[in-house]
């Protein structure tokens, strides 16, 4: 484990943050670094799972079941998420932090989400379309309604740990059109 002070990144404060990273090794997924910035001034936290081992590119999809809800779910800072019979995806952008969850948590991460754009956009289609979602979340997590889980990540990185994970690889038109989150600068001369 590797903890030192550091300058807060939101306050400023220097030496008022603490940062602290720790590699981990993750049964059945793997070395990962456990990064997370915390500062007792601004009450700033900020914390990220980073896995150390590339693997080849892969989508894993896994039913929601009310089994499957405790279901251990790593997703890396380049992965994709979507529950397509929903209409949700979520693709990794600059900002995205690796987490390790559960399936539910995938559920109320999308909730979550859903509560933010409800506050954005107050147009009436807008808002019945959220409540909807919210509601088929609900029904979801209740398994009174079908979904399907699915992790595309290019760096092979995510996982979902469950005997009923179908895993296959990404082909080169699904690389192709995944997001990865990182910003490339391409240097033309």
């Amino acid at each position: 484990m590797n903890e030192m002070k550091i300058n807060c990144p939101v306050c400023h404060k220097e030496n008022g943050a603490i940062s602290v990273m720790k590699e981990l090794e993750v049964p059945h997924f793997g070395k990962v670094l456990e990064t997370t910035i915390t500062c007792d001034n601004c009450h700033f936290k900020h914390s990220d799972i980073i896995a150390l081992e590339q693997h080849d590119p892969a989508k894993h999809e896994l039913s929601i079941t009310k089994d499957s809800l405790s279901s251990r779910v790593v997703r890396s800072q380049s992965a994709t998420v979507s529950i397509p019979e929903l209409g949700l995806k979520v693709e990794p952008g600059p900002k995205s932090e690796g987490y390790v969850t559960n399936v539910e948590g995938m559920i109320v991460r999308f909730e979550d989400a859903v509560k933010r754009a409800l506050n954005l956009f107050c147009d009436e289609k807008s808002q019945i379309n959220a409540k909807k979602t919210l509601e088929n979340l609900e029904n979801l997590k209740n398994g009174e309604i079908e979904g399907t889980l699915i992790i595309e990540d290019p760096f092979g990185q995510s996982k979902i740990s469950d005997t009923h994970t179908i895993v296959t690889p990404l082909s080169e038109e699904e690389l192709k059109n995944l997001k990865t989150g990182f910003t490339i600068i391409e240097n033309e001369e």
